[in-house]
């Protein structure tokens, strides 16, 4: 069924008119059983991101409710879940543990004024129309951030595995220290129900795909740590638990407006908005692609802003697109957004219902689950295609990956960032550029780029792949001049520029210079297959005039008579014995360039 057509502006204010349509009995029931899966499988997400971004475990779950259904219904996926995520969490917790102590009144209240924030920022990017801004970030980037943070969670959740203590907000190096200094405190009681859980959801995850793993392993520990307590003591066995969670749903709240916060937190928000936008998007495009979806990446900047604007009011810390509960609404079989809008309802009613059981589940448990999602954010395979097949993107991987664990972690989203641009222009400030030649080997002399071949002594053809703008024009220039002192006989060059798609000021201005110098040397410029923008470009600033319109050709073998019987050197081409072209052999009659 098509989309009913809707002006722009009301697809822009109300987005779930794009699909709307497809809403029908099947859809809902559809969407039901998806929404109902996804809220069963983020009740244990939710409190163990919440544990890492150092957040009373409820607002875990809050971030799961209102942020996810604003995403859904402003957003352009028609399958991508929101809610609090691994990256997100542990950045929030890097960067505000240094100003208030984690779980405390005052880091609440920051976290829900960076949510506010990241909001704010997201929907100014989505206004300037500025979605397509996460494709200039290296795949690496993320990659590399991940496996770091996945590393800084497990570290994290030492000192709940083990039952060792180890001073909160302790750097990477300095747990494993501490846990080394400490192996001989590490409590037994503890560590074996951390353990049973772990290798309970390990089985479960392999043997037991229809039942959520998390699941399964948060009860077997929950059980095991239940039997000791119960027939020792907690004293005894010192398993301590997360505690009762809060059975009601989102309460109102209000981030912190003063100046001196905001600009405390503007370098976090910042880092914070362009991990969680790309991630957001590049989950949505990933499963848009399987099930044929086109996204709108400015739409989802919108619904993203949107959520977390909402979401920093109704007690949620920063959300962003969950790749686990959108791989798992679409295998569920969802058909709209209002899966997700299900989802966060049936989480409200299992918050109400389920709650109070939380003060049964063990820290170290939480800590067991939290090494299953951390060893599954670690994508082995891309690693190892990356390292072993691309040396620029290793070095952007590794940079990130080492600079996340060691470094500040916005710091090391930057560093990442930055480092893939630059290694971007770098590539794009060095197009190709290679001599061209007739081969007569070939049925219709082909262009060859064969060193073997022979050139004409006094006319070079060189073909440039890639735009001239100012950072190419000095590689261009460069490799001419190389070109023109090893044969400065070759005072004619024509450029086969329908590799060149873009020119701006100082490409203009090379092209004019490069014409003009020709000349002045008794040689001269000519340029075929010129693409209609970049003679746009040409004709702006009089350098078609000064190039010559006349040496502007559309034909190949046109541009070659021209060139050979107006302005080559006969005397030259009677005792050159190549015969590069056909014109050589058989000279025709002028032609007037078009």
């Amino acid at each position: 069924m098509n989309s009913p057509k809707h002006p722009v502006w009301l697809l822009k204010l109300f987005p779930a008119q794009r699909w709307w349509h497809r809403v029908n009995a099947r859809s809902l029931r559809d969407d039901f059983w998806a929404g109902l899966t996804g809220a069963v499988v983020v009740l244990p997400q939710g409190v163990a991101y919440a544990t890492i971004a150092g957040m009373p475990p409820e607002y875990g779950l809050y971030a799961g409710m209102v942020p996810a259904i604003i995403a859904a219904l402003w957003g352009s996926s028609w399958h991508l879940v929101s809610g609090p995520t691994t990256a997100a969490s542990i950045v929030l917790f890097s960067s505000l543990s240094t100003f208030a102590e984690p779980g405390s009144i005052d880091y609440i209240r920051l976290a829900l004024t960076l949510t506010f924030m990241v909001g704010v920022i997201q929907i100014t990017l989505a206004l300037a129309r500025l979605g397509a801004l996460v494709n200039f970030i290296s795949h690496s980037v993320i990659i590399g951030f991940t496996a770091g943070a996945a590393i800084l969670i497990a570290a994290n959740q030492i000192k709940n595995f083990f039952g060792v203590d180890i001073p909160k907000g302790s750097s990477f190096y300095e747990v494993i220290y501490q846990l080394i200094v400490h192996i001989g405190d590490i409590n037994p009681y503890v560590t074996t129900v951390g353990a049973v859980t772990l290798l309970a959801g390990i089985i479960s995850r392999k043997y037991l795909k229809k039942f959520p793993y998390m699941i399964v392993a948060m009860v077997t520990g929950t059980v095991l740590a239940l039997i000791w307590n119960t027939s020792l003591s907690e004293l005894e066995t010192g398993i301590k638990t997360v505690g009762a969670l809060p059975a009601i749903l989102p309460p109102l709240s209000s981030p912190d407006f003063s100046l001196a916060t905001i600009r405390d937190l503007a370098p976090t928000a910042l880092a914070v908005t362009l991990f969680a936008l790309v991630e957001a998007v590049s989950i949505a495009r990933s499963i848009g692609m399987k099930s044929g979806q086109h996204i709108d990446g400015n739409q989802e900047f919108m619904g993203q802003g949107l959520s977390n604007l909402a979401g920093s009011f109704f007690s949620a810390y920063v959300a962003t697109g969950s790749f686990n509960r959108s791989g798992l609404n679409y295998q569920a079989g969802a058909k709209t957004p209002i899966a997700a809008v299900l989802a966060a309802v049936f989480l409200g009613g299992i918050v109400l219902l389920v709650a109070p059981y939380a003060s049964y589940i063990p820290n170290a448990a939480m800590a067991a689950i939290l090494f299953l999602v951390a060893w599954g954010l670690i994508d082995f395979h891309h690693i190892k295609q990356i390292l072993s097949k691309n040396k620029s993107e290793s070095a952007i991987l590794l940079t990130t990956f080492f600079s996340t664990l060691f470094l500040e972690l916005e710091f090391a989203i930057f560093l990442g960032v930055m480092l893939s641009l630059v290694l971007y222009l770098n590539r794009t400030s060095k197009p190709r550029v290679y001599t061209r030649v007739p081969d007569p080997r070939l049925p219709k002399r082909e262009f060859n780029t064969d060193p073997s071949l022979p050139e004409c002594p006094q006319l070079k053809l060189i073909r440039v792949d890639g735009s001239l703008f100012f950072g190419a024009v000095t590689h261009v220039r460069e490799k001419l001049a190389a070109m023109k002192e090893q044969t400065p006989s070759q005072k004619h060059l024509l450029l086969l520029a329908q590799g060149i798609n873009f020119v701006d000021l100082a490409g203009a201005e090379f092209l004019e210079k490069e014409a003009l110098d020709r000349r002045k040397d008794g040689g001269g410029f000519y340029m075929f297959n010129v693409k209609p923008g970049v003679c746009e470009e040409l004709k702006k600033g009089d350098y078609l005039d000064h190039i010559g319109r006349e040496n502007l050709f559309t034909s190949k073998r046109e541009a070659i008579q021209v060139i050979y019987q107006q302005h080559l050197d006969k005397s030259i081409c009677a005792s050159c014995d190549k015969r590069i072209f056909d014109e050589c052999n058989q000279p025709s009659a002028q032609s007037k360039p078009s």
